[in-house]
């Protein structure tokens, strides 16, 4: 098989993978996902890292997972009312460095403070449909 075709090959299939992977996350339709709420948590101007949890009066969650910078996006929302819980990253074991190695990357944004895992905490949110923007400003 000459070069050029080896090539075609790969690409038909990076893109046959890649019109599996997003159609099948609900990302392949024409307007994507049409109920969406996107934000971003900070907290003392610092962009706040962990989980975001949105609890429906019916006790379902709309888990989601905060980048770096403090940004979520949570696709196919139920319309109704949410509390908002915001936990921090899971605790990560390290195992020693070797004496002369150079330190770890510095991971970005804060941890919220406790409170903000429990319910009422204050964070209230109604999805009505469509794409929303919740952005939530944690005070220590």
């Amino acid at each position: 098989m000459s070069s050029r075709a080896t090539c075609f090959t790969t690409f038909f299939a990076h893109a046959v993978l890649l019109v599996v992977v997003f159609g099948s996350a609900g990302c392949g339709s024409r307007d994507g996902a049409k109920d969406m709420v996107t934000g971003k948590v900070t907290m003392n101007g610092q962009p706040v890292t962990g989980e975001i949890i949105f609890v429906g009066s019916d006790k379902k969650e709309q888990p989601g997972v905060m980048s770096p910078d403090g940004s979520y996006i949570l696709a196919n929302m139920p319309k109704g009312e949410y509390q908002v819980l915001i936990k921090g990253p899971p605790p990560t074991v390290i195992a020693p460095a070797p004496k002369d190695s150079p330190p770890p990357p510095k991971q970005g944004g804060v941890s919220p403070p406790a409170k903000y895992a429990q319910p009422n905490n204050g964070l209230k949110f109604t999805v009505t449909g469509g794409k929303q923007t919740y952005d939530i400003v944690l005070t220590p």
